[in-house]
């Protein structure tokens, strides 16, 4: 008899290239630390995870790569990240500006202010966003 939940999903980006380089980057062990407006949780009526909570990483065709566990959640003005931060992320950026580019320019597309229901939102230094630090416990096999 079966007695778990299935886990929630964990997604990066929107399906596509991004949360491919995203997956990958997370399945190598490079990326360990996601970014997310608190603006999302808002919209979507959700609570900031847990620490400990665990979830099932998305790949760009829906399948459960791997099973992820937070061990860090943090709430922070966007002008405060760090580099330790930026580096952590395993995105390749090699400063925080250029860090910061390529999530503004994320942010502002067009898919991510359709999301949140704001065809103008821009960010600034006091944007709050969601900091979650992870570790992959488990990769799932795929068929």
């Amino acid at each position: 008899m079966e007695t778990s939940e299935p886990l929630k999903p964990f997604l990066l980006a929107f399906p596509g290239p991004l949360r491919d380089r995203l997956v990958a980057a997370v399945l190598s062990g490079e990326k360990v630390m996601t970014s997310g407006l608190l603006m999302e949780y808002e919209v979507e009526r959700e609570e900031l995870p847990p620490v400990g909570e665990r979830s099932a990483l998305i790949d760009s065709h829906g399948q459960e790569v791997a099973v992820v566990e937070l061990t860090e959640v943090r709430v922070l003005p966007l002008g405060s990240v760090g580099l330790r931060h930026v580096l952590d992320e395993g995105e390749g950026h090699a400063s925080v500006a250029e860090w910061r580019a390529g999530h503004e320019a994320f942010w502002h597309s067009e898919e991510m202010r359709e999301a949140l229901g704001d065809p103008s939102f821009t960010v600034d230094d006091g944007t709050m966003i969601v900091a979650e630090r992870f570790r992959v416990v488990e990769r799932l096999v795929r068929h």
